[in-house]
């Protein structure tokens, strides 16, 4: 079997082995899609072939639309050239079950693989269809990022800024590039739509395209009036949403199964930009995407899907990404990854069978995030986070790393535990905050220990990456596991630093504390499990 519309028409063989396969022509389908463009999007990961992908052939299968998405790729163009392309753009979906069970599916709903700034003369007959209704992200937070640490442009950024609309190498200028196409073919609505794990992420988004338009009309390459046409929201839209759903890198027991089924050329492939990535995606099952609803040229019908997408205002957005991201899910990702590596385990379900990590995840999430978050009520925050605790994390099958999860972790320090500690600073005062928080505390000083590279039994081991590694390794420089004492006044810069936390944590009353606790941690090897032990007996 061969993963390409002349490998599915042996039918019989792939349900044999038990692959659901379209119940549409998929080679009509992309017909239809490249004759009248519906949808578009940048950023064809993973993430967006299990989970956006599988919204639009659920679509597709269920007659609610005809088209599927056109895919475009700005960064790591491997992925259009090696995983997209080969393969007739078709995906197998592979579902990972907590209970062992996989559903395999393919999904015939991505229907054109383009590269930009490449194909750019059809990005053009793209961008200026009237039938092109949304053009949807994922394409990671430093994707709509066009200034540096100190305020600059970045240098392909400024070289799009001076050399004009004509062929920029940035995403961010590349949209806007292609939003002045569609101005000048006649100002054609349309709706464009991150679908980033990024707080506000159609704010960032907006501000990004409309600083790159604001440059160019300065500079005579575009008219004021193109910049009228991009700011009015009632014509180009910028939906806010919030969405989740745990894609880990593919998995080698997963390529395994499908090879054993007798799937041809299943391999796993790293790209010259380091993206793990396969014909194959492996997921797990629950998914929620919430969007704002504006869409100034129409849209399909998403929420008809069955596969949890939800429309609502922005403000429900904004609540349910706040419910998700400070207190439901990412606050107990980012505070059992790093003790996972310093306790030794490598994937995070496995951590999450740990007695002390899932009691930490329990204090951070039910006895500290969900007091003090503001229920969306489209989806019920206590809900969420039993589905998280119970079945999401301890998945065993997920293969997801702690690893991968702690890249970045100091980008989201703020929202993940700046936000929960502000509100209860607000809610109960600082010193209830004081007394009363845990579970936070232990998973910034956890963060902290984890930074020194040595596990709670003396082995070292490599940080995963983040901006701030070397930053954080410098001011705890002199800090030395077994004398405690060599801490000093070292953390008072970082614990202060509202630039990472969002708040200052002496201000809010747990400074002091997590002081404590990380002095605890690096008393002796051994002290990581006997720290975390002492905090949470109560």
């Amino acid at each position: 079997m061969r993963l390409t519309y002349e490998g599915l028409k042996d039918a019989e063989s792939w349900h044999n082995a038990g692959i659901d396969l379209p119940t549409y022509d998929p080679e009509k389908i992309a017909e239809n899609t490249r004759k009248n463009p519906l949808w578009v999007h940048f950023g064809i990961g993973n993430i967006f072939r299990i989970f956006i992908g599988g919204i639009a052939d659920s679509l597709i299968r269920s007659g609610l639309m005809d088209r599927g998405i056109t895919c475009v790729e700005t960064f790591d163009y491997d992925v259009a050239d090696k995983i997209y392309r080969p393969f007739d753009n078709l995906a197998l979906s592979v579902t990972l079950h907590e209970d062992g069970k996989t559903d395999k599916r393919v999904l015939g709903s991505l229907s054109e693989a383009l590269k930009a700034p490449q194909d750019w003369e059809r990005l053009k007959e793209i961008f200026t269809s009237k039938t092109l209704q949304l053009i949807s992200f994922t394409i990671t937070e430093k994707g709509y990022a066009i200034h540096g640490a100190d305020g600059k442009y970045f240098p392909f950024v400024q070289a799009d800024i001076d050399n004009g609309p004509e062929k920029p190498k940035g995403a961010m200028s590349i949209v806007t590039s292609m939003l002045y196409e569609r101005f000048k073919a006649g100002a054609a609505p349309l709706a464009l739509v991150s679908m980033d794990n990024v707080s506000q992420n159609g704010k960032k988004l907006r501000e990004s395209v409309i600083e790159t338009a604001e440059k160019w009309q300065e500079k005579g390459f575009v008219p004021t009036e193109f910049l009228s046409y991009i700011k009015d929201e009632n014509v180009i839209s910028f939906s806010w949403t919030m969405i989740d759903k745990i894609t880990p890198r593919p998995s080698e027991d997963v390529e395994k199964m499908l090879s054993d089924l007798g799937v041809e050329d299943m391999g796993i492939l790293v790209t010259s930009k380091k993206t793990y990535i396969a014909p194959f995606v492996n997921a797990e099952a629950p998914g929620y995407l919430v969007i704002e609803d504006k869409f100034p040229n129409g849209r399909p019908p998403l929420e008809k899907s069955n596969s949890g997408v939800y429309m609502a205002d922005r403000n429900t957005v904004n609540l349910s990404e706040r419910m998700k991201v400070t207190a439901c899910l990412n606050p107990i990702h980012s505070a059992l990854c790093t003790y996972d590596i310093m306790l030794g385990y490598r994937l995070f379900a496995d951590g999450m069978h740990d007695p002390e990590l899932s009691k930490l995840a329990r204090t951070v999430g039910y006895s500290e995030g969900l007091p003090v978050v503001e229920d969306p009520k489209i989806i019920s925050p206590r809900k969420f986070i039993d589905e998280v605790i119970n079945v999401r994390f301890p998945n065993p099958y997920l293969g997801d790393t702690s690893a991968r999860i702690a890249t970045d972790i100091s980008q989201g320090l703020a929202f993940r535990f700046g936000e929960t500690v502000k509100a209860w600073v607000s809610r109960y005062g600082t010193e209830k905050t004081s007394q009363e928080l845990i579970g936070i505390p232990l998973a910034i000083a956890g963060w902290l220990r984890y930074t020194m590279a040595v596990d709670d039994n003396g082995k070292k081991y490599e940080l995963s990456p983040d901006p701030m590694n070397d930053e954080i390794s410098r001011q705890l420089e002199g800090i030395e596991i077994g004398k405690p004492e060599t801490v000093g006044s070292k953390l008072n810069p970082i614990l202060s630093n509202t630039r990472i936390f969002g708040v200052n944590l002496y201000d809010a009353g747990i400074g002091s504390k997590i002081e404590n606790i990380f002095r605890e941690e690096i008393s002796d090897f051994g002290a990581v499990r006997k720290t975390l032990k002492k905090y949470l007996a109560s």
